[in-house]
């Protein structure tokens, strides 16, 4: 029952920094410029994964210019690593070994659309001469459809269990995949909202959730066609399965619901009977479950994660403790994190970083207590050089507590800063502690760097995360606004000098920002932006179906005459004539949640009041950049319209690739045209 991911990473080229001619005369105590790459550049290694039975260790780095996977034994040098695959249209960002080490398995997609195929090389093969790396042989193969991958059962390692919206864009069907072979079984055909599938230890499939019309959500016990409910929660809950109990028949249960719950807890949950023992709440009553580690070995609980201002744990097997305190004695000032182990749980990558330390891996094994040292991401990064992030905490416009990530620039007084308001994503997530590019980038070039966590962010509790519904660009945009006035009380920001950046719903943030409060930000970098709220959830994936109803919940219901006033009212779009603020606008062509037609219509609209505007749209990318020469134009144009705006540094030079590139996806505003009539009605 290990969760599958395929984790996104950035990939630049390799440049080198020279300050302008104005900037270049004095730069007082500052660390020299960082050049870009080395912040959002390929790791030199990274993503490594140890095989099931210990002898092989794979990783990904770059290959032909673009980040590949590679092998190698695991007591052999780095340099002796063999690359496994050769994908050069787009970076390998992920990807796991199949349970009996014979497959590496990832996910690919095209030119950012997320219709994911997964693709298996073996990394035994022999290769024929001239073929450089192992043939990737596409599994699935299909066209317009996005692959989930469900379960990856450890009894049967030929195998993964996937969903498949071939037949209903809305809905996955759950399939068994043949790794071998590639063929495909029909298991289940969803006709019932199913939005997850949940195995136990034997790989039976036990429990399914079921995403009613309502909006609310219900577990369901999966005995032969007939489906039970046992779990309910509302509109306004959360719940998920964390794992099966070691009895197999209770199951631990993330949840927040009924009045006496704000805080996400675990439970052991009976589905025979509905019964729920408590199991694990937040000691500090501060923050949601974060998570919890099951061993695959023993069935047994080993850890609980909190992620507070930095993330704490609660320890369930005090042999694993023991082992991780030791190991932590060994690298102080460092958070770590278990990444990968062997099938045998002896061997146990590990990551270690801080935000002043991008992830360094390391070997431990449990049995002889050695650790290893086996490689840095970026070892080319000096920590001397870089900037420690902090929490503050404010007060909103309503009192609500606010809190933010600060991270302020080396070398310099912290006073009267130029400074970047930086919102996270979502925005049903969070930021956390650690290593940020973005606040180290921004910080080097001399800005104060405040991420908030403002209301509907994630991990806070269910109130918190209730208290952002219907509220795009109203009190949740007050909470960024309170931040650049508690920068500005405690004489951190020069408040003439304050831009806003941020992608997917920080890119609407930013557009919310300069257009609802025109006065307040001095420059802003909108990154796959939704600027109509609308066309945005007019244009939302069919296979977000099982989330729609919650999303009319916490936006705003389109379907409602009072819904679509309060969009129309809350979309940067409608106030885009009150828009004085210098505005960058970035976009992938592809992007199938925040569709081009976001980007075009800001800055149609600007331009048809003569209003200056500037405009990046990659034509092969999606939700944000993948491809090393998109991202790396991208941050070029961004960091230099910031020092134009709010005269922080910027690093003139780039590679003539990248430069080519900038100019090819520079879109000219006045070449803008609308496909459809898509103003806010």
């Amino acid at each position: 029952m290990r969760h599958l991911f395929l984790s996104l990473g950035l990939f630049l080229a390799l440049a080198t920094p020279q300050p302008s001619a104005a900037q270049a005369s004095k730069t007082g105590p500052q660390p020299a410029l960082i050049d870009r790459d080395l912040l959002f550049g390929d790791p030199e290694i990274s993503g490594a994964q140890l095989s099931p039975d210990g002898k092989f260790l794979s990783f990904i780095k770059p290959y032909n210019g673009t980040r590949n996977i590679w092998v190698k034994g695991l007591s052999e040098p780095f340099d002796k690593a063999r690359p496994m695959t050769n994908d050069q249209a787009r970076p390998v960002r992920g990807y796991f070994w199949s349970r009996d080490g014979k497959y590496l398995l990832y996910s690919q997609d095209k030119g950012g659309d997320e219709n994911f195929n997964i693709y298996a090389v073996n990394p035994a093969e022999t290769l024929p001469a001239g073929q450089p790396v192992p043939a990737a042989r596409d599994l699935t193969g299909l066209k317009g459809v996005r692959v989930q991958i469900i379960n990856d059962p450890l009894t049967d390692p030929n195998t993964l269990y996937i969903g498949l919206n071939d037949r209903d864009k809305a809905w996955h069907d759950l399939y068994k995949l043949n790794l071998t072979t590639g063929e495909k079984t029909l298991v289940r055909q969803n006709t019932d909202r199913l939005g997850g599938w949940v195995f136990d230890w034997n790989d039976q499939l036990r429990l399914a959730s079921r995403a009613n019309p309502d909006g609310s959500t219900e577990w369901l016990r999966v005995e032969g066609d007939k489906l039970t409910p046992c779990y309910k929660t509302s509109i306004d809950e959360q719940s998920y399965v964390a794992g099966f109990a070691k009895d197999n028949q209770r199951v631990y249960l993330v949840t927040d619901r009924g009045q006496a719950r704000n805080l996400a807890e675990i439970v052991l949950l009976d589905p025979a009977t509905g019964q729920e023992t408590p199991y694990q709440t937040d000691p500090l009553k501060r923050v949601d479950v974060g998570g919890l580690e099951i061993s695959e070995k023993t069935h047994e609980p080993m850890f609980v994660t909190f992620e507070d201002d930095r993330m704490r744990r609660v320890w369930k097997d005090p042999a694993f403790e023991q082992d991780f305190k030791a190991v932590s004695g060994q690298l102080p000032g460092l958070d770590v994190n278990p990444v990968s182990h062997t099938a045998d749980e002896r061997l146990w990558l590990l990551a270690a970083s801080s935000a002043t330390q991008p992830s360094v891996a390391y070997l431990f094994d449990r049995q002889t207590k050695q650790l290893t040292k086996q490689y840095e991401t970026r070892p080319k990064l000096r920590a001397a050089d870089l900037a420690d992030m902090k929490v503050v905490r404010y007060k909103s416009s309503d009192g609500l507590e606010i809190s933010a990530y600060l991270t302020l620039p080396k070398g310099v007084a912290a006073k009267n800063l130029p400074v970047v308001i930086f919102p996270h994503g979502g925005p049903w997530a969070r930021d956390t502690y650690g290593f940020n590019a973005y606040h180290q980038f921004l910080a080097n070039r001399g800005y104060a760097v405040l991420s908030p966590n403002f209301r509907a962010s994630t991990g806070y509790g269910k109130q918190f995360l209730n208290a952002g519904n219907n509220e795009w660009g109203q009190k949740m945009q007050d909470d960024l606004t309170w931040g650049v006035k508690y920068l500005v009380a405690q004489g951190l920001a020069d408040p003439k000098r304050v831009g806003i950046m941020g992608g997917s719903y920080g890119g609407y943030a930013t557009l919310a920002g300069v257009a609802f409060t025109p006065d307040l930000y001095a420059a802003g970098v909108a990154i796959v932006a939704p600027s109509n709220l609308m066309t945005l959830l007019n244009a939302i994936p069919p296979y977000w179906e099982a989330g729609r109803k919650q999303m009319y919940a916490r936006m705003g219901d389109p379907t409602t005459e009072a819904g679509k006033a309060q969009l129309a009212r809350q979309s940067p779009l409608t106030a885009a004539a009150k828009i004085k603020t210098p505005l960058l606008v970035v976009q992938g062509a592809n992007d199938p949640r925040v569709n081009k037609a976001e980007a075009d219509q800001i800055v149609v609209a600007l331009r048809d009041r003569n209003y200056p505007v500037q405009y990046i749209c990659a034509p092969d990318e999606g939700h944000g950049f993948a491809r090393p020469v998109n991202n790396l134009a991208m941050l070029a144009a961004s960091e230099k319209f910031l020092a134009a705006h709010l005269k922080g540094r910027y690093q003139e030079s780039m590679t003539p690739a990248v430069a080519t590139r900038l100019q090819e996806i520079t879109i000219d505003p006045k070449t803008v045209t609308l496909v459809s009539k898509t103003a806010v009605k």
